[in-house]
């Protein structure tokens, strides 16, 4: 497959002479396959299964089996072309280029019937999820995906602008590195000043430069004064996102000048890697203005297979979707894309850290010199591109490349190993991390994910066990073991990626199947599951602790057991992460102090079975209602230990609070609780996880009565003068199969409206376990679901995305419970 761009050019007659022009070459292009047989407009930026389903020549990509039907697509070579007349005459410039922003993936250009480049990679490569992965399926896109547009200019061109603040810890301020580079098409030197000014700051500063001919770099240092307060960026839940407006506008030579604005965030961080009392190792943490941060979070992958579907409104939903689940942090995997721009802005303005791979990922690279060449340019225009966004905290060479190599997932053999080490070292630490060390000195810098970080770095650049406990971060996954058993999960210092699967809500796989599909043994279940056994694994792992469907009704034993997908994904993620959120404080048997949970995955690319809390579109999953509380900046985390019930409480805040623990218990047959004890006051310490609670099993079930193991039910919350300040969390004492006093709830709703905001008032007959409102294809979220309903009344709120109405929500409500599959 190859994709041919063809530039015809007439010329036109002459227009008004400028310092610089840009004349667009986005919209309608004619689109052409190999043989000629097949011609049809597409837009640009655009890919050419959007121009075929634009054209109604081929059904939505993602129905049913089309990632198998339209292979023939990728197969084929395309061309694009676009005959346009310049607004200007060419004559009157000294420079005009072709800029491509972006494209997808190996093409050739031609103007005039002349060739004029060739391209190769569409980072500066393959998103090589484009070719599948256990969450995605094929869909090699061919096409120009980003920005086209013809720029012409005289005396000279501002290329491009990037900064990075830097503080300055023996001076305590902060100063500004600014870059500008130029492309000088003047026979002659040319001069002028550069004026720098950030008001609010109370700062402007002015430079004199002199440009000679060629591509020349300036490089600016911006001193703020100390005497300014400077307001800090901070991540989502620790503080605001302050930024200041600069402006630097270039004086030149000739009347010529250039003005650029940016936002500028200041912010530090630090990865700290030093000995632990009690524990062999290394800590590995992040500190952001100096302050300890818990990254707590989940890894993002492309959002569609197609980028010109990725719209403004899509990517804020997705983010906003990311602070309203109390998330801090997301990692940018490196088999997906280097994201759009907009992505990193909206992650500043929202206070999203972000921890961004280089996009190579489970795969040995080449190293020969044109393969070497092609990765030096994309990384250095990352770099540039990226390093002034305060989000981004760390550069990460490769996503588990230092394991697939040292765990020799590939079958190397023993006697030819060195050669394959010397070819990571030359790629990922003599080229990749030798850039970012020249390029930005704000942030630190690992060489993969998994790693040991400092450790791997003592080791030569590959560790023995890149998934060690004692160091740097970790990938686990288990889908035999026994979710609900927090034994099963490493004590690790960070957690970058780990999860379960479920199966997206029937409402986001109706509108890509038929009625043949919905089965969890039809052809399109089967197809629809890249993860080897991964259908299997969810009923195992669901079969450990609940009934599974046996409704005679095969439509409805689809959809419950959807449902129960759902619950198993969202229950195991809670126990995983709530793990590593109590260890974050304490070292048992030498190992803890784990200060990051990231779970894979945050989004779908498309509506299929996967590890994502968010649906293909935006739709939250049962997990992700999950996260918003297991998440939460104060909350308490009930397990047990040798038959010992224990709380603890987990802080992610700044401050010490005094409040109280309350500890309920339900038996599953009374919505009345049968005992409930109040601590006496204590001081919870922010950026600590404690123990506030102990209590033998046998003992708590005595002195609640008649309780079992089987029949009852504790949750417990944290408050202060009667009022919460956590969600309320729970711990069952068996699993739900073995539920004694478990019967079917009969739950009702009365829809009420509030501005734009819907209030579902609920009411109970029998406590519920897993309580799931649904309302359909209606965008929106509620304000908590999947919940555990101890009490015969509660209020939700709904909040749509986009306006609907009452009745709407009335027709399209549905609610379940565990009791409704029993």
């Amino acid at each position: 497959m190859r994709l041919h761009l063809i530039l015809l050019l007439a010329l036109c007659g002459t227009g008004t002479t400028a310092a610089a022009l840009s004349y667009s070459l986005r919209g309608n292009w004619s689109i052409c396959n190999g043989n000629g047989s097949l011609e049809l407009p597409g837009a640009v930026p655009g890919c050419v299964h959007s121009a075929l389903f634009q054209q109604g020549l081929i059904q939505d990509s993602y129905y049913r089996f089309n990632d198998l039907n339209y292979r023939w697509i990728s197969l084929d070579n395309w061309t694009y072309s676009k005959e346009f007349k310049f607004p200007f005459a060419i004559s009157k410039w000294q420079k005009v280029n072709l800029i491509l922003e972006g494209m997808d993936t190996i093409s050739k250009i031609l103007f005039n019937e002349v060739t004029i480049g060739e391209t190769d990679n569409m980072f500066n490569r393959y998103e090589q999820c484009s070719f599948s992965w256990d969450w995605g399926p094929s869909f090699p896109t061919q096409g120009i995906w980003k920005d086209v547009r013809i720029e012409a200019y005289n005396i000279c061109h501002l290329n491009y602008f990037t900064f990075s603040p830097i503080y300055d810890k023996s001076a305590q301020e902060w100063n500004l590195e600014i870059e500008a580079t130029f492309d000088v098409v003047s026979s002659k030197p040319v001069g002028g000043q550069v004026i720098v000014a950030i008001p609010k700051l109370q700062t402007q500063q002015m430079y004199d430069i002199e440009l000679q001919p060629g591509k020349r770099i300036v490089e600016l240092f911006l001193n703020i004064s100390k005497n300014i307060t400077v307001e800090t960026w901070w991540p989502h839940g620790h503080g605001n996102q302050t930024g200041y407006n600069m402006t630097i506008l270039f004086e030149l030579d000739g009347g010529l000048n250039i003005e650029k604005s940016a936002k500028v965030y200041f912010r530090t961080v630090e990865l700290i890697e030093e000995p632990i009392k009690g524990s062999p190792g290394l800590s590995f943490y992040f500190k952001i203005n100096g302050f300890p941060i818990f990254l707590k979070g989940s890894n993002w992958i492309p959002a569609d297979s197609f980028q010109d579907r990725v719209t403004s409104e899509l990517l804020r939903l997705l983010l906003q979707s990311v602070v309203d689940a109390n998330m801090n942090t997301l990692r940018v995997w490196g088999g997906g894309i280097y994201e759009q721009d907009e992505f990193y802005e909206l992650c500043d303005e929202l206070g999203i850290m972000v921890w961004q791979d280089f996009m190579f990922a489970c795969a040995l690279y080449p190293t020969d010199q044109g393969f070497l060449d092609s990765v030096r340019a994309e990384v250095a225009y990352q770099i540039k591109r990226l390093k002034s966004h305060p989000s981004i905290i760390i550069w990460s060479g490769n996503n588990e490349n230092e394991e697939a190599l040292m765990m020799n997932w590939y079958h190397i053999s023993f006697t030819d190993r060195p050669i394959y080490i010397k070819d990571y070292v030359t790629l990922y630490v003599k080229n990749i991390r030798e850039l970012v060390l020249a390029g930005d000195k704000s942030r630190p810098f690992i060489t993969s994910s998994p790693t040991n970080g400092a450790e791997t770095v003592a080791e030569g650049w590959v560790s023995q066990n890149p998934n060690s406990n004692y160091f740097g971060d970790v990938h686990f996954y288990d889908y035999i073991s026994d979710c609900w058993n927090w034994k099963v999960f490493p004590k690790a210092r960070f957690a970058s990626e780990y999860g379960y699967q479920s199966w997206p809500s029937f409402s986001t796989l109706e509108k890509v199947s038929s009625t043949e599909d919905w089965s969890f043994s039809s052809k399109f279940s089967l197809h629809r599951q890249h993860h080897e056994g991964g259908n299997k694994q969810m009923l195992y792992q669901a079969g450990l602790h609940f009934k599974l469907p046996k409704s005679t009704d095969p439509l409805r034993t689809f959809k419950d057991t959807i449902y129960l997908t759902q619950v198993m994904q969202a229950q195991c993620v809670k126990t995983e992460t709530e793990f590593y959120r109590r260890s974050r404080s304490e070292i048992v048997d030498q190992q803890g102090h784990t200060m990051g949970a990231l779970y894979w995955q945050l989004n779908d690319i498309w509506q299929a079975p996967s590890w994502a809390s968010l649906e293909y579109g935006g739709k939250w999953k049962m997990l992700h209602y999950f996260a918003q509380n297991f998440f939460a900046p104060l909350l308490p985390v009930g397990f047990e230990n040798e038959n010992t019930f224990y709380i603890y409480g987990v802080s992610d805040l700044h401050s010490d609070y005094s409040m109280t623990l309350t500890v309920r218990v339900h038996t599953w047959n009374s919505l009345e609780p049968v005992c409930s004890c109040v601590t006496e006051h204590f001081v919870m310490k922010g950026g600590e996880a404690v123990r506030l609670y102990e209590e033998p099993v046998s003992e708590l079930l005595r002195r609640c009565g008649n309780c079992t193991r089987e029949s009852c039910v504790v949750s417990f919350y944290l408050s202060a003068d009667h009022e919460l300040l956590s969600p309320t969390n729970y711990h069952f004492l068996s699993s739900l199969k073995e539920a004694v006093g478990l019967c079917k709830a009969q739950i009702t709703a009365i829809v009420s409206q509030q501005g734009d905001i819907f209030v579902f008032d609920l009411e109970t007959s029998a406590v519920a376990p897993f309580v799931w409102l649904d309302v359909g294809s209606i965008p929106g979220r509620f304000s908590d679901n999947g919940f555990l309903m101890t009490e015969k009344t509660r209020t939700i709120l709904f909040y749509p995305w986009e306006p609907t109405s009452k009745s709407e929500l009335e027709q399209s409500f549905h609610v379940t419970s565990l009791t409704d599959i029993y």
